[in-house]
């Protein structure tokens, strides 16, 4: 399978529909939950000049996220949490993972006081099926690939009136992984922090942000107060389009928001050429929690117009990535990576087409940490 990238000819603007669903208002309103909990802290922003020919990649390390070390940890269990105050004495809640999502299903659970039940396939390293057993989660394999997983998820939830935890979305099914996605955006949140990263300190004329009200580009140091660039990995999209909704929201249409699959999974990329989801044929990958053979209808929707261009990497291009990152002192999984890669691999058409350059400062997110071997 070759390498892909596609430049998305469906680019529009970001509308106040988009902000309906998601967007920096619901990025506090996440944040807000979490900031009483005494794991929560923001994660830290580590800066490599001069990578890719750019003049800076901020790289935001989700490794130690609240002691789940990934991202996920603001996902599911936001959801959970929010569905647990709605209903305290409903019944146990159920979903299908390939490792950190339901980690932070089962995370959620165990606060709220509910049981769960975590459906794992085959492939899923057994290191994951230790921590969810810690948390207190009920662990059930089924299947060879996280779809036959994700069945039996759903079929257990419509078995025994289980509350299904999914942090992908289809026609009906969306409420619960609108709010994991609102949950991702607290990531992109903390960047908002007095102090938390400047991405550039070279002074620069003021301009504002795609002609919108979101305020200037640069602060009253001059300094840029937006990336130029964000390259975040997807499996079935959710974080991609949290990433691609508040990059809309805070900093305007200015930066260019690539999103990045494994090769044998690219199914929104070949969704965006489709104009609708469409299912994949699954090709091998190594990026399990990246393999994803059908995207997120919400995810879809709002990457469909929000994303600039979408790409496909390879393994051995996200473990490179790896290894690069690792020689600045940056821990990731290939697929914490894979958004590195792809920066790394993006060919000089796209860099030309979308600008990408020695005045550039690239936002990527490391979403998780090593995974130790099954």
């Amino acid at each position: 399978m070759a390498i892909v990238e596609y430049l998305n000819p469906a680019r529009a603007p970001y509308t106040d529909q988009d902000r309906a669903l998601i967007g920096a208002g619901h990025a506090r309103q996440a944040r807000a939950r979490f900031a009483g909990r005494s794991d929560y802290r923001p994660t830290p922003v580590h800066t490599v000049r001069g990578l890719a020919g750019t003049a800076a990649v901020h790289i935001k390390d989700e490794s130690l996220r609240m002691g789940l070390g990934s991202f996920k940890a603001l996902g599911g269990a936001y959801a959970v949490r929010l569905m647990a105050d709605r209903e305290p004495e409903g019944p146990p809640f159920v979903c299908a993972s390939a490792g950190n999502h339901g980690i932070s299903v089962a995370a959620g659970a165990a606060e709220a006081g509910v049981p769960c039940v975590i459906y794992l396939s085959e492939d899923v390293p057994s290191a994951f099926e230790r921590r969810l057993r810690a948390l207190g989660a009920e662990v059930r394999r089924s299947g060879r690939h996280y779809d036959d997983s994700m069945a039996a998820a759903l079929r257990a939830a419509e078995e025994h009136g289980w509350r299904l935890v999914s942090d992908s979305s289809w026609e009906g099914y969306t409420a619960v992984p609108l709010d994991v996605m609102r949950g991702y955006t607290v990531l992109f949140d903390e960047l908002s922090d007095p102090g938390a990263l400047r991405f550039s300190a070279e002074p620069a004329e003021p301009q504002t942000i795609g002609g919108s009200d979101h305020g200037p580009v640069n602060g009253p140091a001059g300094a840029l107060e937006a990336p130029t660039h964000v390259f975040v990995q997807a499996g079935v999209g959710g974080l991609a389009a949290a990433a691609a909704a508040y990059v809309r929201d805070r900093w305007g249409e200015r930066p260019k928001v690539v999103v990045v699959e494994p090769e044998g999974a690219p199914c929104l990329l070949e969704s965006a050429r489709a104009g609708k989801p469409v299912r994949v044929t699954g090709g091998h990958t190594t990026l399990g929690r990246l393999d994803c053979l059908e995207p997120s209808l919400l995810a879809h929707r709002l990457l469909s117009h929000l994303a600039d261009l979408y790409m496909t990497i390879t393994d051995e291009q996200a473990d490179a990535a790896v290894r690069l990152l690792s020689g600045h002192g940056v821990a990731l999984s290939p697929c914490g990576a894979a958004g590195a890669a792809g920066l790394l691999e993006l060919g000089d058409a796209s860099r030309d087409a979308l600008g990408v350059g020695d005045r550039s400062h690239v936002l990527l997110v490391g979403t998780e940490g090593p995974v130790e071997p099954k």
